[in-house]
Order: structure tokens, then C-alpha cells, then sequence
């Protein structure tokens, strides 16, 4: 997969609160992330099954996703993607068509702190909108609407039989298995950041 040219991608961000929504527009939207049932032990802490929610509120210019991680073990460390496609169907089975993620865009590094929470923030184009594209691979405008977070260290991972080699989701390209991530709509197929789904098309597809 080459590097997308001409698209907008997230930074992590302490910034005060997001521009009204445009006129007309979703305000806030918010959905879970799933775990990576395999690798689940390797992720919970002592007081249950961790949780992640986020909350994406739309702006003006672009648009900020508030990342909330609980139940963790302490001082864990992560890498937020988002990508083109999940490996979970909408009621949690894994997908039996699943090949790859498709394209993805480093956006975040994420945390726990000594108590197994994490924080985080982006601001960039997400809701219905993000995309990357590269003609020197012809890659089409292809969006992104899942968001999923990957292991920053395969060490973390190998306690849960993890013992293949490293997977490219981080800086240095050598980042564990995959730890949470979004499931599709049952009805459209499309990950959560899609929030205006046009089912004329077949696929279907997203209004931008």
C-alpha cells in the first residue's frame, strides 16, 4: 500500500473545545470500539473488561474524536489508526471475508496511565469525509471510516499468543496485533464515521 498523497491527516491534540457545528450538520456523534478477543487478557485490567468509547464532534474546518479507554492494565501503549475496513462483522463474529485493512492512517498515539485509563484527542477531517488517494499506486479516493488501535509493543502481545512478526501499525513499523476496533452498520456495511450513508448504491456509500 503506498503513501496517500493530498489528504488531511490527524494530529493528536490538547486543543479547547471544537467551532460550533455547521449549519445543517450531526453535532456530536458516539460509538464503541470492540476488542481483539484473542488478545483480550492481555489488555484487561484488575478491576474488569476494559471499554473504549469515542465521541467525534464536527466543526467548521474539521472535526475533534475524543478517545476514552477504561479497565486497561496500567502504562499500556497503543497506536490509533484509521482504516478502511474491520476484521469484526457487525454482531461481533469475525469477518470470514477479511483480508486486510485496507488503507490506513496513523493519527495517534494512545496510553494508560498507572490506574489503566487513557485520554486522547485528534482534530482532522473524519466524519464522512476522510479519505486518502495515490496515483502512483492507483489508488482511487478511498475512505477511512473505521478506527481501530493497535499494540505499540509485540511484547505486550506475546502473553496471548502472539508470536508472528511485527505488524506496521506505529512510527517504526513494528507495532503488535490489533487491540480494539469498530464494527459496521449492520444495514450499510460503512464504519461509525460515516454518519449520512447513501443505500441508493450497492455498496453503499457515504455522503460527504
Amino acid at each position: 500500500m503506498g503513501a496517500a498523497a493530498l489528504a488531511v491527516t490527524g494530529a493528536a491534540s490538547a486543543s479547547a473545545a471544537s467551532p460550533a457545528p455547521a449549519a445543517g450538520k450531526h453535532g456530536t456523534t458516539k460509538f464503541r470500539l470492540f476488542p481483539n478477543q484473542q488478545f483480550l487478557p492481555c489488555l484487561a485490567g484488575r478491576a474488569g473488561q476494559p471499554k473504549v468509547t469515542a465521541e467525534v464532534e464536527r466543526g467548521e474546518l474539521n472535526d475533534e474524536l475524543e478517545l476514552r479507554l477504561t479497565g486497561f492494565k496500567p502504562n499500556l501503549d497503543f497506536d490509533l489508526f484509521t482504516v478502511q475496513r474491520s476484521n469484526q462483522l457487525a454482531n461481533g463474529d469475525p469477518d470470514p471475508a477479511f483480508r486486510n485493512f485496507g488503507l490506513a492512517w496513523y493519527q495517534s498515539d494512545v496510553h494508560t496511565n498507572s490506574r489503566g485509563n487513557g485520554n486522547v484527542k485528534i482534530r482532522t477531517i473524519l466524519l464522512d469525509q476522510i479519505f486518502g488517494f495515490d496515483p502512483d499506486v492507483a489508488l482511487q479516493p478511498t475512505n477511512t471510516f473505521h478506527v481501530g488501535f493497535w499494540f505499540n509493543k509485540p511484547a505486550d502481545a506475546q502473553p496471548c499468543g502472539f508470536n508472528g512478526p511485527p505488524t506496521p501499525f506505529n512510527g517504526e513499523h513494528q507495532a503488535g496485533p490489533l487491540a480494539f476496533i469498530t464494527r459496521p452498520n449492520a444495514n450499510t456495511g460503512l464504519g461509525p464515521l460515516c454518519t449520512k450513508p447513501n443505500t441508493s448504491t450497492i455498496p453503499a456509500t457515504c455522503n460527504p
